[in-house]
């Protein structure tokens, strides 16, 4: 960490906490998620940043990883529970931060998330540990009467790497990795209503290049070659303008070179909250880039 670095967190920090704000407005009965998704992610380019990953769009039991197709037809209805989860960097320094919009009567829910989040970051300084973390996070979940998500965790950040060390997570254990100075983490408390266990739903948009191998079909080649410019961070099939894409993505994915990001979901008809910022280590204490 350096000057230099730190106000390329700070500055993708405020673009996505701008834009991510400005979706909130956006989520609404009646309006379209392709809508929705397509002018915030048209918001980042424009603000001269890059997509860490394909904004997250999940519904209700969906706590992750969903994100429009390119002939997504549905609309927020009355009742959902909407996560939006965006990742803005600047030279691959990333801002991760999501936010829950309730349309309906989730209100308690959604509290619980974003009082785990803020338990968790007036402990966060050098010498806590992740375990300390999750402890603060379940107690404050379990508070206000919900479930953490056990099998989903905060992240650590570094310049193209969306999850590294230390992660984080939603329930206590004795132990874990201490904070140190300099290092930058995103943490993402989510409460639930129902198991606190996510599992993969069939539906797939989001995939991520994981390996580089030679591969021998020339629409294959010619993805690959997009693929490769988002050096390891995720990308939507929607954005992938190629001939035969659907074999092509099914030939890397075949191959190992690129893996999916399945949705992740709950019980069906439970409903799960989200909360995220990111929070570069300081000698005294964190400073939150997102906020």
């Amino acid at each position: 960490m350096n000057d230099d670095v730190l106000d390329q967190y700070r500055e993708a920090g405020r673009i996505a906490n701008r834009i991510l704000s400005a979706g909130a407005s956006m989520v609404r009965p009646g309006a379209g998620v392709l809508e929705t998704v397509d002018a915030l992610e048209a918001m980042v380019l424009e603000a001269d940043a890059g997509l860490a990953f394909p904004l997250n769009c999940s519904f209700n039991e969906a706590a992750a990883h969903d994100t429009a197709s390119e002939d997504d037809e549905r609309l927020f209805s009355p009742g959902d529970l909407v996560k939006l989860d965006l990742g803005v960097h600047l030279d691959g320094y990333v801002a991760d931060t999501a936010v829950t919009i309730d349309l309906g009567d989730h209100a308690e829910l959604v509290r619980a998330s974003r009082a785990a989040l803020d338990a968790a970051i007036a402990l966060a300084q050098p010498g806590v540990t992740t375990g300390e973390l999750g402890a603060a996070i379940q107690a404050a979940i379990e508070g206000h009467g919900f479930r953490p998500v056990a099998n989903l965790t905060g992240h650590g950040l570094n310049q193209f790497l969306l999850h590294g060390p230390p992660s984080v997570p939603n329930v206590g254990h004795p132990g874990g990795m201490p904070l140190q100075e300099g290092q930058v983490v995103a943490i993402e408390p989510f409460a639930s209503t129902g198991s606190g266990f996510v599992s993969e739903a069939a539906r797939v948009e989001i995939y991520g290049q994981v390996a580089v191998r030679p591969t021998r079909l020339p629409s294959t080649r010619r993805l690959l070659e997009l693929v490769r410019e988002r050096r390891g961070m995720p990308f939507s099939r929607r954005w992938l303008d190629v001939p035969k894409r659907e074999v092509a993505l099914a030939n890397l994915v075949k191959q190992g070179i690129v893996r999916t990001y399945p949705v992740l979901h709950d019980l069906p008809g439970s409903f799960v909250s989200q909360a995220e910022h990111t929070l570069v280590i300081l000698e005294d204490g964190c400073l939150v880039t997102t906020a």
